[in-house]
């Protein structure tokens, strides 16, 4: 999908804002306009509602209620529609969706504070990934995928343990000064 400078996002100090990752995420996406789509940790709503423009039915989580607000004024002033919800993950999430999409905290830091949850991924940079691995299936139609962006800070030796046992491609990757970024797309395998 092309990034639609178009599409104007209202940043918000306390919300994590559009960035390279962003932008890397939303060209490395390919969506179908009658998908139904979840964002978790929307951020500013840019990638919901790149997916929401293409046609397709999305549904977006933060666990910041600032970016929750954030992304509802995003969509709104856009003419989009998006359901946004706050919620740590699936925890208020109900239904299945063709394609999952989060741009999870990844950079290798401790910072326990509510900004931070934005990017602090913790020592080895996966922050909630593990936990997202284990419950995105139950909420992934047939056929579906997951799609997380990944760092080259992040412990590789732990990324690739976790992501092993899905159906894995690379779809997306943008090298930066300090770190390369990578989007993966996860499939469950065949039954």
């Amino acid at each position: 999908m092309k990034f639609d400078a178009s599409i104007v996002i209202k940043e918000y100090e306390t919300v994590y804002p559009v960035g390279e990752d962003s932008i890397l995420l939303v060209e490395s996406l390919k969506v179908k306009g009658n998908e139904r789509v979840l964002e978790i940790g929307c951020g500013s709503g840019v990638v919901a509602l790149h997916c929401a423009k293409a046609g397709c039915s999305v549904a977006a989580v933060d666990i910041n209620p600032e970016a929750v607000r954030a992304t509802r004024y995003n969509a709104g002033s856009n003419g989009l529609s998006v359901n946004v919800l706050e919620s740590d993950l699936f925890r208020t999430v109900s239904g299945t969706f063709d394609l999952i999409i989060f741009n999870l905290p990844y950079l290798p830091v401790e910072d326990s504070g509510v900004e931070a949850k934005a990017w602090a991924g913790g020592s080895d940079g996966l922050g909630p990934l593990p936990r997202l691995l284990e419950e995105f299936p139950a909420y992934l139609n047939a056929g579906g995928r997951l799609v997380v962006v990944t760092s080259s800070l992040q412990d590789q030796v732990k990324l690739k343990e976790l992501t092993s046992r899905f159906i894995k491609k690379t779809i997306g990757v943008r090298p930066l000064f300090f770190e390369q970024l990578s989007v993966l797309e996860l499939k469950l395998p065949p039954v």
